[in-house]
């Protein structure tokens, strides 16, 4: 059972270098719009694309490493940001989020089927995304004491730049589907189930 459990050395290499990607978006930097607490980024993109391309399980593992990374201190959040202070700043929600988001577009992405049109994998980014916001504006208002309301009228302004990501990131992962079929979330999802049925 155990053997079973653990994941292959190439699954964890992939699950490693979506790591280090999603710290690579961090290189162009921040900005913060209208005095919004948290600010804009590339990274929020990452999470969309290590679902889209991983599947679920191991597109959260990837976001997970990330955020382990993180809060052990190496600098790979936009702005050179890093350490466990992090996770108690505004911007903790959406960290999270980054987790949910991951798993949740790779979850649609391997229900939709072996080779998932560009539509499905936009609506699982457009998703994934909205998941990040869903949690990240309300934990942002409690840790910052802004009201709800005005935090979410804030955070209105993340909407056009993450419905662009989203769109970005299912066309960079329906080409690499129909580049690398085999290696599509459901494909893999499907060779896993036959070995348990073999099991």
């Amino acid at each position: 059972m155990a053997g079973r459990s653990r994941l292959p050395a190439g699954d964890l290499a992939r699950i490693a270098a979506f790591a280090a990607f999603i710290a690579v978006l961090g290189l162009p930097g921040s900005f913060h719009l209208f005095g919004n607490a948290v600010p804009v980024t590339l990274q929020s993109m990452g999470p969309l694309l290590a679902g889209a391309i991983l599947g679920s399980r191991r597109g959260a593992l990837s976001v997970l490493l990330f955020l382990g990374l993180v809060a052990a201190g190496l600098p790979l959040l936009a702005g050179g940001r890093g350490g466990l202070g992090v996770f108690a700043g505004p911007s903790v929600g959406y960290l999270i989020g980054f987790v949910v988001s991951a798993f949740l577009v790779g979850l649609i992405v391997e229900r939709s089927g072996r080779r998932p049109g560009v539509h499905w994998v936009l609506v699982a980014c457009l998703a994934g995304s909205a998941a990040t916001l869903a949690i990240g504006i309300p934990v942002q208002s409690a840790v910052t004491g802004v009201p709800l309301a005005e935090t979410f009228q804030l955070s209105l302004a993340f909407v056009p730049g993450d419905a662009a990501k989203a769109v970005f990131a299912a066309l960079v992962a329906s080409g690499a589907q129909r580049a690398y079929p085999d290696a599509a979330p459901a494909a893999r999802l499907d060779r896993a189930e036959d070995r348990a049925d073999r099991a």
